[in-house]
């Protein structure tokens, strides 16, 4: 059946440039492009593909936002107990106790660089280790109606109570020896 249709100018040089290529004519593009348009069921493949591939996508949108929520708990954790356990130093420390925190610092840095150059990820590996050893540890919490690091961390009556300055007391520095773990 013969039909004769109006095109923009753009749509018409596309065209024309497409009938060119070896094995195109008009009527064939036309026509292919007029049953994709009115028979949209017909490319359920390439569809198929696509709700695939935004399928994966959320999967792995899912396992981020996981990664994230333990790297902010974690790391909120870390600093609420280092800032409870930790009494401050007197003057006469400090110098020496900068320099350590540097050159621990730096060990830090370096470890990180070398987790990341080798593909390591540490959260995953510790989630993964925690499935295995407790599989129902985070669904027994949902199910009681807590949420995943909803609860406190044990702090000792010594560390609760505070002093008249308002810091937490806590061990001297000369009593903290051996705790220097990074």
């Amino acid at each position: 059946m013969k039909i004769s249709v109006y095109l923009s100018d753009s749509v018409a040089e596309r065209l024309v440039l497409a009938a060119k290529r070896p094995g195109g004519n008009k009527s064939a593009i036309v026509d292919a492009a007029l049953d994709r348009f009115l028979n949209p069921e017909r490319d359920q493949a390439g569809d198929a593909a696509l709700l695939r591939r935004l399928d994966r996508m959320s999967r792995q949108l899912g396992h981020i936002d996981r990664d994230l929520a333990v790297t902010a708990e974690t790391v909120a954790l870390y600093v609420r107990y280092y800032l409870t356990i930790t009494p401050p130093l007197p003057g006469s420390d400090q110098d020496a106790a900068r320099a350590l925190g540097r050159e621990r610092f730096e060990i830090f840095v370096a470890q990180v660089a070398k987790r990341i150059a080798s593909g390591g990820r540490l959260v995953a590996d510790v989630m993964d280790r925690l499935g295995a050893t407790n599989p129902d540890l985070f669904v027994r919490q949902f199910e009681e109606g807590t949420s995943h690091g909803a609860t406190e961390p044990n702090v000792n009556a010594e560390t609760r109570s505070q002093d008249a300055t308002g810091r937490a007391p806590g061990p001297s520095p000369a009593g903290r020896e051996g705790v220097d773990h990074v």
